[in-house]
């Protein structure tokens, strides 16, 4: 694919864009900001736009992470090998394990961890036995105004999904003593979390 340069003739190769694509709504918002940047002739904003990839995908994609990571208090710019923004990296990161941490398959991971702003968030990775799912922390996940937040809604997160399987009949993915362990260890982290808090 040719490299795109946004000017203010680029009214077409957007709206073909537009009107060939499957968009989320951020990748259309930003869409029609830069078509907005064009109707007005506005070439220091679609240099802005340019510097963000070679191609409207980049761009679009590039433009959300950076202004979700503002969000959080990130103002780096950096690209990777492939064009792609680089994730911020969170402060005061905490790995936060509940359940067997000797078994891969027998413990979750609450993450947390703090923008460059005191804006926190959490990510989970949960594991039922065999099943389980998760991901790692990013500028997409959930925001909260202190780590005390963000520890009550993961350690709730979780419950809720350990709660929703007990008495799984797959009892090969959904291993019952998994769950009963990991929601003991969730009782006694949020237990842990409130006699902290009275200090």
């Amino acid at each position: 694919m040719e490299n795109l340069i946004l000017s203010p003739q680029s009214q077409n190769v957007i709206t073909d864009y537009i009107n060939k694509s499957c968009l989320v709504p951020y990748e259309k918002h930003l869409l029609n900001e830069m078509l907005e940047a064009v109707e007005q002739n506005n070439q220091a904003k679609l240099d802005w736009f340019n510097s963000f990839g070679n191609d409207l995908r980049h761009m679009t994609m590039n433009v959300y992470a950076y202004r979700k990571g503002l969000e959080f208090g990130f103002t780096e710019i950096g690209f990777d090998k492939n064009g792609w923004f680089i994730q911020p990296k969170f402060l005061e990161r905490e790995d936060i394990i509940l359940g067997n941490p000797d078994r891969f398959s027998e413990h979750s991971i609450l993450y947390l961890g703090r923008g460059q702003n005191p804006i926190w968030t959490y990510t989970l990775d949960y594991n039922y036995g065999m099943a389980g799912g998760g991901s790692r922390i990013s500028v997409y996940d959930k925001q909260f105004n202190s780590r005390q937040e963000a520890l009550t809604a993961g350690l709730n997160d979780l419950k809720a999904k350990m709660t929703a399987v007990i008495g799984h009949t797959d009892t090969t993915n959904f291993k019952q003593s998994v769950i009963l362990l990991t929601l003991n260890a969730i009782k006694q982290a949020q237990i842990n979390s409130v006699q902290l808090a009275l200090f």
